[in-house]
């Protein structure tokens, strides 16, 4: 009996050790797997501040944290470059905040080599981005840097000046605005306003490639219409008195495309073909201001300006200018010059604004 007492005591006793032992297998599991959550989570939330920490860091940034120091190389002092680079700081500065971005504006008189060492001192200062305004400086701040990224306005042709590989895929540190105009449409309006003529004088600066385009386009559209053509060219500032007095004893209106050389002596050109009679189709407003008759004209004010926003997108949001395609002026304007149409005896449409009353 007492046998048997003993056996069914260790028979208890063995099975309160087994469900012990098993109560606290399960409880260990249960603890470790609540561990295991809390740790994920506690790695998730670690994660997420991270994530949330990089976004303010960026966000920061954006916003203006960052001073951005812009290098701006401008070929020549005349109203419509000028009113380029005005439109190009102000799209910069509405972007980042005027306490955001430095910018060293240098112009280079219209000499090839000043263009060449102001490219050399933004690359030397090592700039965040270089604006280059009109063609010869983006030329020379092309030769000067394949790094930096470089945005022009003020140039007609991308592909023409040699900066990039093509206008809509660059495939270089370039990029821009240009300010071509549709030449064809010009000659549109040469014809409306002066529908009897028989020759055309074209006048430029042979040693501005994108003058040289323009005219090729302009011969192009006014061989299509049947109408004589010739070219006046100047080497420099100093042969335009010569040639345009050469041009109004020989053609009937004068067509001048967008030309920085012409463009900085405008008031030379009137003073000969105003008293001759010989009205003027400029390329542009500021050209058609300083003595033209009549332009289909772009704004260089907003072609500087979308060079600016181009410039924030490379800046800010990591574009590369290889991929960015050439803009292109999205409105283009009939205008005349009132002064000169008085002068000239001539009526001008209606439908036509009147620079300077806009």
């Amino acid at each position: 009996m007492k046998r048997k007492i003993m056996a069914l005591v260790l028979s208890m006793a063995m099975a309160t050790v087994v469900l012990s032992g098993c109560g606290t297998v399960g409880g260990n599991s249960d603890n470790d797997k609540k561990e295991e959550s809390q740790t994920q989570t506690e790695s998730k939330d670690d994660t997420k501040e991270e994530e949330k920490e990089d976004n303010s860091s960026q966000e920061a940034e954006n916003s203006g944290d960052k001073i951005y120091n812009i290098g701006i190389c401008q070929q020549l002092e005349h109203q419509a470059l000028d009113a380029a680079t005005e439109g190009f700081k102000a799209a910069l500065e509405e972007k980042l905040g005027k306490d955001n971005v430095v910018f060293d504006y240098q112009n280079a008189q219209g000499e090839q080599p000043n263009c060449a060492s102001i490219a050399t001192k933004f690359v030397n200062d090592d700039v965040d981005l270089i604006m280059a305004n009109a063609t010869t400086a983006l030329q020379a701040c092309a030769a000067a840097t394949a790094d930096i990224p470089i945005v022009g306005t003020s140039v007609t042709d991308f592909v023409e000046a040699g900066v990039v590989e093509s206008n809509e895929a660059p495939g270089r540190n370039v990029t821009g605005t240009s300010d071509l105009a549709p030449i064809d449409q010009q000659i549109e309006l040469l014809v409306k306003l002066i529908p009897d003529a028989d020759k055309v004088g074209i006048m430029y600066c042979s040693a501005e490639a994108n003058s040289v385009f323009q005219a090729e386009k302009a011969e192009e559209a006014l061989d299509a219409k049947g109408i004589s053509h010739d070219r006046y060219t100047v080497a420099d500032s100093n042969d335009i008195q010569q040639v345009i007095t050469k041009a109004v004893g020989e053609c009937d209106v004068i067509y001048i495309p967008t030309d920085n050389t012409i463009a900085n002596n405008m008031e030379g050109v009137k003073n000969v073909a105003s008293p001759a009679g010989i009205p003027i189709i400029c390329g542009e407003e500021n050209m058609c201001a300083g003595g033209g008759l009549a332009t289909l004209s772009i704004s260089y004010y907003n072609i500087g300006y979308n060079a600016g926003l181009m410039a924030y997108e490379i800046l800010v949001d990591g574009k590369k200018p290889a991929e960015m395609p050439i803009q292109y002026a999205d409105e283009v304007v009939e205008k005349y010059n009132a002064e000169i149409a008085e002068a000239l005896g001539m009526e001008m449409p209606s439908d036509m604004k009147v620079i300077g009353e806009e």
